[in-house]
């Protein structure tokens, strides 16, 4: 009857010990899966709809921004002063001074760059966003570390308690062993206990 009793304390701490393994183990797989939709949005962001006049300004910015862009208008303007350099009185559109030259070049940087700093601009938002993200993303993480801390914490504190309550039967155990024992007359010999 005692066997029986001690294998059915036994029994129900294995019992609670498996629940509290159950458990943590559920709290592991749901941090898991918050972790894989935070990295899936990450991953795969939403796309952004931008407007026709928007990809415009990036293109022209990208192009205007571009070793093509400046070697082509280096091109341009060489071709526009050789020309009306050379050529004979009467056929260049444009003599020197190059006053037209200068009106075209302050009409393109007139036109560049306010589209330029469309561009910007717009960069500037995703950058922005990007940023918020980012806080959003080390505040998760901060409190993902706090809420670890206190899990395991909770965790040491509950296997104390559980150590403390085996020791406790198991001392009851011994007990009832000696006690068992100094019944039957089999009490500690000369040799004594340990």
């Amino acid at each position: 009857m005692a066997r029986k009793k001690a294998d059915s304390e036994l029994d129900k701490l294995l019992s609670a010990r498996n629940e509290r393994m159950h458990k943590l183990q559920e709290i592991v797989k749901e941090a898991i899966d918050e972790q894989e939709l935070i990295i899936n949005n990450l991953a795969n962001p939403p796309q952004e709809a931008i407007s026709r006049g928007q990809r415009l300004a990036d293109r022209v910015a990208a192009f205007g921004g571009s070793w093509v862009f400046i070697i082509l208008f280096l091109l341009v303007l060489a071709v526009w002063i050789l020309f009306n350099s050379l050529a004979p009185r009467g056929s260049d559109f444009d003599p020197y001074p190059f006053i037209l030259m200068n009106l075209v070049l302050s009409c393109v940087a007139a036109l560049q760059a306010p589209v330029i700093m469309m561009s910007q601009n717009r960069q500037e938002e995703k950058d922005r966003k990007r940023s918020e993200n980012d806080y959003l993303i080390n505040l998760k993480a901060e409190l993902e570390l706090r809420s670890l801390h206190q899990k395991m914490d909770l965790l040491l504190q509950d296997e104390v308690r559980s150590i403390t309550e085996v020791q406790q039967e198991q001392y009851k155990l011994l007990a009832a062993m000696d006690r068992k024992l100094a019944r039957l007359g089999a009490g500690p010999g000369p040799h004594g206990a340990a």
